[in-house]
C-alpha cells in the first residue's frame, strides 16, 4: 500500500494522549515516534542505542514502531542519550510512556472483548485510515445498538444478558473515534444484500438505514454498496485494512473468524488485499449512488 504523507510526529505528542478514548496502542506508536525522531536527530543508532539500555538493535526497532510497552527506566536513559533535557518535555513523553502500560478501557470488559480482539481495538483506536469490507453485516463502526443487539444475541435480543449489552456497549463506545478531532479517514464497503437482510426486523433495519445515511455524509467516512450483480466476485470474505500514520508501522489487514482472528502485515499480503479493495470500490455504486440507493430501501420500509 502506497504511503501517505504522515503528520509530523510531535503534533501526535501534543493533541493525542489528552483524548481519554486513545488506548495503549497508539500511546506506544506516539512515544515509539518520538523516541525514533530524537534518535535519528542525534545521530545515534539503534544499535547504540540498545547496547544503552542494555538491550539489542532489535529491542530499539520494537519500541519505536510501539510493538512492546516501554520501561520508564529505559525511556529517561534514551532521552538523556538523545540529548533531550527539558523537564516538561521528557515528564511529557515518560508520562506517555507510563499511560502506554495501563490497560485499554476495552480490556477491563472481561469475556466480552477476547484477548484476539482487544489488539485489534488497540490498533483501531491509532489507525489514520481504516478500509472495511463487508458480506454479512454493517460494519461494527456503523451499526446502531438495535442492530448490534441484534447480531450478538443471534436474532433474540429479547434474551440479552450482561455479556451481549457489555459487548454492545463496547461496540457503541469503539465508535467514539469517529466523532474526534483527528476522526480516522473510514472506507467502508459492504455488499448489497447486507441492506436487504433484515436483522433485528424490519423497524431496527430502517433505524440502521437512517443511521448509515447520516453517517454516510460525515466528511470523514466513505460509504460504497457493491451491487448484486457484482457480488461475490471482488471479495471472497470480509476483512479490514489499518493504516498508521507512522512510516515504520506496517499496514495491517485484520480478518476475524468465530473464535480468532489474523493480523496480516507481510508487504505481499497487505499489497494482494489492497488490490481488493480496490477493485470493490471500482465495482461498487459511488457515494452518492450509495445513498441514493439507501434512501430508496429506506422509503420501502416506511
Amino acid at each position: 500500500m502506497a504511503s501517505e504523507q504522515a503528520p509530523d510526529p510531535q503534533d501526535a505528542t501534543d493533541s493525542s494522549p489528552a483524548g481519554d478514548d486513545v488506548g495503549p496502542t497508539a500511546r506506544r506508536i506516539i512515544v515509539g515516534a518520538q523516541l525514533r525522531r530524537l534518535r535519528e536527530n542525534a545521530d545515534v543508532t539503534r544499535s547504540t542505542a540498545g547496547y544503552h539500555i542494555r538491550g539489542s538493535e532489535s529491542k530499539i526497532s520494537r519500541m519505536e514502531s510501539g510493538k512492546v510497552g516501554f520501561k520508564l527506566r529505559d525511556v529517561e536513559d534514551l532521552l538523556s542519550l538523545y540529548g533531550e533535557h527539558d523537564p516538561e518535555r521528557r515528564d511529557h513523553l515518560v508520562g506517555i510512556a507510563k499511560r502506554s502500560n495501563e490497560a485499554g478501557w476495552w480490556q477491563r470488559s472481561g469475556d466480552a472483548v477476547p484477548d484476539w480482539f482487544s489488539e485489534y481495538v488497540g490498533l483501531e483506536s491509532a489507525a489514520v485510515r481504516i478500509q472495511t469490507y463487508e458480506l454479512l453485516f454493517v460494519p461494527g463502526l456503523l451499526q446502531t445498538p438495535e442492530y448490534a443487539r441484534a447480531i450478538v444475541t443471534r436474532g433474540h435480543p429479547d434474551t440479552a444478558g450482561p455479556l451481549a449489552e457489555e459487548r454492545v456497549r463496547v461496540r457503541m463506545a469503539r465508535q467514539r473515534l469517529l466523532g474526534r478531532p483527528d476522526a480516522p479517514r473510514l472506507w467502508a464497503v459492504v455488499d448489497e444484500s447486507v441492506l436487504h437482510r433484515p436483522i433485528g426486523g424490519p423497524e431496527v433495519l430502517a433505524g440502521q438505514l437512517d443511521h448509515l445515511l447520516e453517517m454516510s455524509r460525515r466528511p470523514t467516512i466513505s460509504l460504497q454498496v457493491v451491487p448484486n450483480a457484482l457480488s461475490g466476485y471482488g471479495g471472497e470474505a470480509a476483512f479490514t485494512m489499518l493504516r498508521f500514520a507512522e512510516p515504520d508501522v506496517p499496514d495491517i489487514t485484520y480478518i476475524e473468524g468465530l473464535t480468532g482472528a489474523l493480523y496480516l502485515d507481510r508487504q505481499g499480503e497487505v499489497e494482494e488485499y489492497t488490490r481488493v479493495m480496490d477493485q470493490l470500490t471500482i465495482d461498487a455504486y459511488s457515494p452518492e449512488e450509495t445513498r441514493s440507493l439507501l434512501g430508496k430501501l429506506r422509503s420501502v420500509l416506511d
